[in-house]
């Protein structure tokens, strides 16, 4: 199932650094997702009010009062909005005491961006938002399952890295999309990634042998070169 076939869900973005906020709405929007965004614990609080969001993302370091503190607000308000706490923080206390205050999900900064719309996607489908989306992605005779991480191609199992899953994942959510160098950084790695960029000429390659290897058998290529721009999931040339 591509992206575009996918209903807008509705998720709020909360975080008092502009640049979060940005890259976070920028990389939903991409995925179809609509998207509404808050400062402050305040504002927070009034957007679930307004937009009725189906997620929120939530700093737990806010200006006027804590993530954990807005949890509780809407909890004791009676508003069932599913939580994924986004924080520097990584104490385990802290994971806690968001999984204990209404968080669905805990993700530590700096994070993936493919990895928390991956997140995402996971709670919406177990909040019964999204049942009518298959957690199997397929192009050609590619199939990916995201809840048992799962790869195949041709029916034969397909061994890959945590990163080259996040990878490819990207590619098989985006199919036929040329994505460019630094999208796929930004998603697939770190968001404030700062790494040298040849490590996804590395990544790129090692997917490419794995896929085009499967089975023992030399398999036409799916992972086309933009050249100057970037890659692309799309069908063998014939």
């Amino acid at each position: 199932m591509s992206t575009q076939d996918a209903p807008a869900h509705r998720v709020l973005v909360v975080d008092d650094e502009p640049n979060i906020v940005d890259v976070v709405s920028m990389a939903l929007r991409f995925q179809g997702f609509e998207v509404a965004t808050a400062g402050t614990g305040d504002e927070a609080l009034t957007q679930v009010e307004a937009f009725r969001p189906q997620i929120m993302i939530l700093d737990v370091m806010l200006p006027d009062m804590t993530g954990f503190d807005v949890a509780d607000r809407l909890g004791a308000q009676r508003s069932h909005v599913p939580i994924v706490f986004l924080t520097a923080r990584d104490a385990t206390e802290d994971k806690l005491r968001g999984l204990t205050s209404g968080g669905d999900d805990y993700v530590t900064k700096p994070f993936s961006l493919e990895e928390l719309v991956a997140r995402i996607r996971v709670i919406l489908r177990r909040t019964g938002q999204a049942t009518e989306e298959s957690s199997t992605l397929r192009f050609e005779d590619l199939e990916m399952d995201e809840d048992t991480r799962e790869v195949t191609r041709g029916g034969h199992l397909i061994d890959l890295t945590d990163t080259e899953f996040r990878l490819l994942r990207y590619f098989l959510r985006n199919p036929r999309r040329v994505l460019t160098r630094a999208q796929i950084l930004d998603h697939v790695w770190d968001y404030d990634f700062g790494g040298d960029a040849r490590v996804l000429e590395t990544y790129v390659s090692y997917l490419r042998k794995k896929l085009d290897g499967a089975g023992g058998e030399e398999l036409p290529s799916l992972i086309h070169t933009a050249r100057g721009v970037g890659y692309a999931l799309r069908a063998p040339r014939r």
